[in-house]
């Protein structure tokens, strides 16, 4: 499945850029597009867009659907495999595709994971009325995870604290502490938020809205960070016993992978998106995976993500344009969209075979 443009060219530099390849992609196959303001500004003062492209047939019944930059920063990679779909992905006639791109575009203007608000939009999708969550861990190792300082030898010692909470309590527990969830923690990493963010709204109004005719939905949301280099794992939050869990391994074989079944790079995860959207669409026959992507070792990551949040939380006014800034930003776009070569070629065959696999199941019944 060649792409016409070169895969280096596919991925973009900044967000600008990022939004005038996929609306450019999107308007040479003639797609009816949307735009959706996000009144949150990027850095340079203007504001940022979620856009969604329809691609096919406007009454379809069935629909494959990708999801680029739920995780702000992790769209870079997103945008590449959205445009790469547009000009290489050969649909059944019975098939629409329906790309949301940018569903967070402040994370990924501002090149954060999270929301305005700082709100990791993949752990707010739960009910905000009942009670929140419990992750003591994370309570145990916040002050080591997020410091005020960020000089060498605090981050040496919380590193310390973090390899010693490892050795205590195993490196599935330290993983399940840190990335489960948290909502006690506004100003800390994975905080999961007290309301629904503009995010999440948008994304409920585009499953009430363009997929209110679909009664066959595949959907893939894009990630990166999480995995072995280059690897791209099919997670699916569809219950084990289920119909869509026998639909996915119709699509994909044995090739997916589930939190629930222990068999995941990804631990059990609280208030996350694909879980809503299987909630959303109860009705229909769906298949649904977070497509993976590993990049760098996750003590790399997990470094990378706290750093962040220190720049943005807690460093001296002024510092996000200095040249601390500047490095915080560049290490972060890098763990997470890493500019070999290799790792990009397998992001965009990875992805580009799981929307094939998916569209022939949409098709198939």
């Amino acid at each position: 499945m060649p792409t016409r443009t070169p895969i280096r060219d596919l991925f973009p530099p900044d967000y600008r850029e990022a939004r005038r390849q996929f609306l450019q992609a999107s308007r040479s196959v003639g797609a009816a597009l949307e735009e959706l303001r996000n009144m949150a500004q990027a850095p340079d003062g203007n504001p940022t867009f979620c856009d969604v492209a329809w691609i096919g047939p406007t009454d379809a019944e069935r629909v494959l659907v990708t999801i680029s930059g739920t995780h702000g920063v992790e769209g870079f990679p997103g945008t590449a495999v959205q445009c790469a779909a547009v000009e290489a992905l050969s649909l059944p006639d019975s098939v629409a595709l329906l790309q949301v791109h940018a569903l967070n575009p402040h994370g990924y203007a501002w090149i954060r994971r999270v929301t305005e608000g700082n709100v990791d939009l993949n752990r707010n999708f739960v009910d905000h009325t009942q009670p929140y969550p419990d992750n003591p861990g994370y309570e145990e190792l916040f002050p080591n995870l997020c410091p005020r300082n960020w000089d060498p030898g605090t981050v040496a010692a919380c590193d310390e604290a973090i390899d010693a909470f490892a050795e205590a309590h195993g490196t599935h527990a330290l993983q399940r502490a840190i990335s489960g969830g948290q909502y006690r923690r506004p100003d800390g990493i994975f905080f999961g938020g007290h309301a629904p963010t503009w995010s999440r709204r948008t994304l409920e109004s585009i499953l009430d809205g363009a997929l209110a005719k679909a009664r066959r939905v595949a959907v893939v949301d894009l990630h990166t960070g999480l995995g072995p280099y280059g690897h791209g794992e099919r997670i699916v939050m569809h219950d084990p016993n289920g119909a869509n869990y026998a639909r996915a391994g119709e699509a994909w074989g044995e090739d997916f992978a589930s939190p629930t079944l222990g068999n995941s790079v990804a631990t059990e995860l609280n208030g996350v998106s694909l879980a809503a959207i299987e909630r959303h669409l109860s009705d229909r026959a769906l298949i649904a995976c977070a497509l993976e992507f590993g990049t760098v070792p996750t003590p790399e990551v997990r470094r990378a993500l706290r750093a962040d949040n220190w720049l943005h939380m807690h460093a001296p006014e002024n510092t996000l344009a200095s040249d601390t800034g500047r490095e915080i930003k560049q290490e972060l776009q890098r763990v997470f969209s890493p500019p070999d070569s290799d790792w990009r070629e397998a992001v965009i065959e990875r992805s580009l075979q799981t929307l094939e696999d998916s569209a022939r199941w949409l098709a198939a019944a």
